[in-house]
């Protein structure tokens, strides 16, 4: 396919992930959805081009959800995780240990957010309060839940791309 193809396929992808990142700041709960649901698209650039075109939609996308989004913890989450694991899933599933792929996941999952985590306390200054449920500080906690969801995030992402390949790419792309 011609580069001018891809950049106005990697464009189009750009902007829908665009508007999701910008509904996070008009959207109550879209703190996590949306960045979630951004991250998605960006697996349609791996599926038709490559990983390194997937990454500079990425690229586009953080940088400019930093400038323009209102939710700057949605922001933070898109790039230290949601934004690049989807491009990532497709280099781990290649390794050929199972048991491996699962235990590289769960690293990438908690080191990722642990830095989103602190990003967001120190240099967004996120106050404790809202990391407390009556009263009790428990970023451990939510961690512990993070993790019980990646389980279903990453389930949702694999049915997301069997979805597009079989049912919606031909619709696009009629050859």
């Amino acid at each position: 396919m011609k580069n001018t193809f891809k950049i106005a396929f990697g464009g189009i992808v750009s902007g829908f992930a665009l508007v999701l990142m910008l509904l996070t700041g008009i959207i109550w709960g879209g703190t996590f959805a949306f960045p979630c649901f951004a991250g998605m698209l960006l697996t349609v650039v791996v599926i038709e081009f490559s990983p390194k075109w997937a990454y500079c939609v990425y690229g586009a996308v953080s940088l400019l959800s930093l400038i323009l989004a209102g939710d700057k913890e949605a922001v933070i989450y898109f790039i230290m995780f949601y934004g690049f694991y989807p491009i990532l899933k497709s280099t781990v599933e290649r390794l050929k240990s199972k048991a491996f792929q699962y235990i590289l996941k769960y690293l990438i999952f908690n080191i990722s957010i642990i830095c989103a985590f602190l990003i967001g306390k120190f240099i967004l200054m996120i106050p404790d309060e809202e990391f407390t449920i009556f009263g009790f500080y428990i970023p451990w906690a939510f961690l512990l839940l993070g993790n019980i969801y990646f389980i279903i995030y990453d389930k949702c992402v694999t049915v997301f791309i069997t979805l597009y390949i079989h049912r919606i790419r031909n619709k696009i792309f009629k050859k």
